[in-house]
């Protein structure tokens, strides 16, 4: 009778279950992937669908698909269980079924086994190095192509309010394909969007006012694009777009946390799914707790474990379910959309194995791939330790670079800080001697200031000439260099008293605008100096084989004046740099060994071709960039 009761028990919970939504994770996959073997994720309302999994099969309608193993897990809304995909299988349509062991079949769900692109390293996924220059841009400040979906009333945040800098402002993909001209008569070659990541949150409290996420860091789907940029179909569109413009897409990651809504918090499929504590504990930001040969255990775990915010819940990297479904959703994304690299956030902040583990697997599947990572170190050594280096460390990290925050310091300290024997300019001649510890410079992302960051035009005390010559490093010194939108129209401003100062809207993306600074006739006299100032440089770094992939040698800092050369096998450039207020005058000699036999110089910035004197005189403040003729 128990029996009896037992399996009646088991259909009809069953037979609930079938009428209920699930959702899967992932939705599809491909054949001819080398990642074979995958995890699916089923989530349902029903409280009762795993209760019984010990007696409940798993069927799948092909032999393509097989049905490894089964997994039970804490919350009975999930179901996770392993499937392998034949080395031979072919594009189709499987049907997995779940059922009782004794009633038969009561659900279904059809999984796609799609075929991969076959363009993946020609016209997509072809990575992001050295030879390119990236613009980052906020989607929602950037620019509004599709006023429709603005806002929706099924989401948590119900508004879009251009009158509220702490609202959504409306911008999209749509806005972003829409000027792709204009990026590209700038020099871009690469577009870098904060993430476009399904953000259904509430506006939170942050501070004294509440913010939306419009900034996109606040996941809370990691298979959804927002549809308020427009969907994963606005992004797949985009992203061709951009590729047959010819430009390069870099898609923004987080795996360190999440929204505070996304259902692994809400309802996660076991606790141990997010770094818990018995109360609010946020990370020290000490990232020497991660390297430090003689940390302690709880300095290291509140580093690594800690909630970045109380909205954003600590991802528990270190559960191999978590791990898997964020590794899977990795691939799955850059298949699905097609996007060049990635840019990694809170990179510091997260389970060493598994970044190691996230990067691997990526190659492994686009070997033309590339990663660039958010560390924050503020110095070159905590920058190298969470990239490929050349260090005699236990631990050795796999990413190919990061965002150089050592070097932008130090570029503007060389701008804002009188020249002495480690300030200054010679700040900046220091910080790139101890290149030697990265396993390969080029691959650190370089800038002047990101959407994080005191907007640069205001750092350098809104002076044109100390701004030129922050672009004209930007655009000579090794590495990619990252340019943030609106720098190129002077847009200004420190973070006082929030980051929203620095993230205000593009003048002219959206409907109303009085100005439009895409267009020349919208910006003025000294906009368009300094916006022409850039093309040209960023124009001519793309034919430049010396500034894209060459070699540095630099020169110990003199009376305020540093001089470096790019050079490789088919040209050199000598930049010499006057960061003083006075012309100086600069005797040549001394840099024989690159000038060798070299007797005209072309002017980068102004195009004028000139004879090298033995001495050179440069004016106050300027950055003199010049090809070396014979």
């Amino acid at each position: 009778m128990k029996k009896i009761f037992f399996f009646f028990f088991l259909f009809i919970s069953l037979c609930a279950w079938s009428a209920d939504p699930f959702e899967i994770y992932p939705s599809h996959w491909w054949v001819g992937m080398k990642t074979k073997q995958i995890q699916i994720v089923v989530r349902s309302t029903d409280p009762n669908l795993n209760m019984y999994v010990d007696k409940i099969v798993v069927r799948s309608s092909s032999p393509d698909l097989k049905i490894l193993k089964i997994h039970r897990v804490e919350n009975r809304h999930y179901l996770i269980f392993d499937a392998v995909i034949s080395a031979t299988a072919k594009q189709q349509t499987v049907t997995i079924s779940f059922g009782g062991i004794i009633a038969g079949e009561w659900q279904k769900f059809q999984f796609q086994l799609k075929a991969r692109s076959k363009e993946n390293g020609k016209t997509r996924v072809k990575g992001v190095t050295s030879e390119d220059f990236v613009y980052l841009l906020m989607p929602d400040r950037f620019s509004n192509g599709d006023p429709i979906n603005d806002a929706f009333n099924d989401m948590r945040d119900k508004e879009a309010d251009r009158n509220n800098k702490y609202a959504r402002h409306g911008g999209d993909a749509k806005g972003i394909e829409n000027h792709f001209d204009y990026l590209k008569d700038l020099g871009v070659t690469t577009i870098w969007c904060t993430p476009l990541v399904e953000n259904d949150m509430p506006k939170m409290g942050e501070g004294s006012f509440n913010l939306a996420g419009f900034h996109g860091y606040w996941f809370t789907d990691h298979y959804k694009i927002d549809k308020r940029y427009g969907g994963n179909e606005a992004y797949k569109s985009m992203i061709s777009a951009a590729h047959k413009k010819g430009l390069k897409v870099i898609h923004d990651a987080v795996y360190n946390h999440i929204g505070l809504y996304h259902w692994m918090n809400l309802d996660p499929p076991s606790k141990d799914w997010i770094n818990q504590w018995p109360d609010f504990t946020g990370p020290s930001h000490r990232d020497a707790s991660v390297f430090d040969p003689n940390r302690s255990t709880i300095d290291n775990n509140i580093m690594l474990k800690g909630w970045f915010v109380r909205h954003l819940p600590d991802l528990n990297l270190a559960n191999p379910f978590v791990a898997t479904y964020l590794i899977q959703n990795a691939i799955w994304i850059t298949e699905e959309f097609g996007f060049d690299g990635f840019r990694v956030d809170t990179y510091k902040y997260c389970d060493e194995k598994f970044l190691n583990n996230v990067n691997t697997a990526l190659l492994n599947e686009f070997p033309t791939v590339t990663t660039f990572v958010e560390a924050w170190g503020h110095d070159v050594l905590a920058n190298a330790y969470f990239v490929r280096n050349n260090l005699s460390i236990p631990f050795k990290h796999n990413a190919m670079g990061a965002l150089d925050f050592p070097l932008c310091a130090a570029m503007h300290n060389s701008l804002t800080q009188k020249a002495e024997w480690t300030s200054g300019i010679n700040e900046l001649y220091l910080t790139l001697a101890k290149d030697f510890v990265y396993k390969e410079p080029l691959n650190n992302c370089i800038f002047l200031g990101n959407h994080d960051m005191n907007r640069f035009f205001s750092v350098v005390g809104e002076d044109i000439a100390k701004f030129k010559m922050g672009m004209a490093m930007l655009l000579t010194l090794r590495g990619i260099p990252h340019f943030y939108y609106g720098d190129e129209i002077l847009m200004k401003n420190f973070k006082n008293p929030t980051d929203q100062e620095v993230r205000y809207d593009f003048p002219g993306g959206f409907p109303g605008d009085q100005t439009n600074k895409f267009e020349a006739s919208g910006r003025t006299v000294q906009e368009n100096e300094v916006f022409n100032y850039i093309k040209t440089l960023a124009n001519y770094r793309k034919t430049s084989s010396a500034l894209k992939t060459g070699k540095t040698m630099q020169f110990i800092p003199q009376n305020g004046v540093y001089v470096y050369f790019r050079y490789d096998a088919k040209q050199t450039i000598m930049c010499v740099m006057n960061t003083s207020d006075q012309p100086a005058t600069i005797d040549l000699s001394r840099f024989g060994e690159h000038i060798k036999d070299f007797t005209k110089a072309y002017d980068v910035a102004t195009g004028v071709t000139f004879n090298l004197e033995p001495k050179l005189t440069l004016g106050g403040k300027y950055l003199l960039a010049m090809e070396l003729k014979k």
